[in-house]
């Protein structure tokens, strides 16, 4: 099953790319979904948030001159993150990861399959999987016994 408690962050300072990611993590059943469109808000999140993100999908050109991997690397309050739009992550492969916790993309938006790949990181398919195969078992006998 998914985990519907899992916190997201995303950062763009367009808010058509905003809704446009949001609506990726939705068509994958995600919905605790917060969009920020600037570097200072991203960072009040972060540094102040009770409770750490478990993704953070944010456009390296929000970052200006502050080293966004140097931010998420081993940041307690940041389990996974995608930075996209990166200019310098390598051209011939679509992502390429920093480190075991940071993901680093040259697409101009991410892709419904590098957001799945992220999200796989953190709440694990083979959870999800055996839900789903009992499920319908679930119902057949719930049908049988009306």
């Amino acid at each position: 099953m998914i985990n519907k408690a899992l916190r997201i962050l995303i950062a763009d300072t367009q808010h058509f790319h905003r809704m446009k990611i949001e609506r990726l993590f939705n068509s994958l059943d995600y919905y605790r979904v917060a969009p920020v469109q600037s570097l200072a808000e991203l960072l009040t999140l972060v540094d102040y948030g009770c409770e750490p993100f478990d993704a953070v999908v944010i456009n390296a050109d929000l970052a200006g001159p502050l080293d966004l991997l140097g931010l998420f690397l081993d940041n307690p309050q940041v389990r996974q993150a995608m930075i996209y739009n990166e200019r310098t992550a390598p051209l011939q492969c679509a992502a390429g990861f920093a480190q075991d916790n940071v993901q680093i993309s040259p697409l101009a938006l991410p892709s419904l399959q590098s957001v799945e790949q992220l999200m796989a990181l953190i709440d694990p398919p083979a959870n999800r999987r055996e839900t789903l195969l009992v499920q319908p078992f679930a119902a057949v006998r719930r049908a049988a016994h009306a």
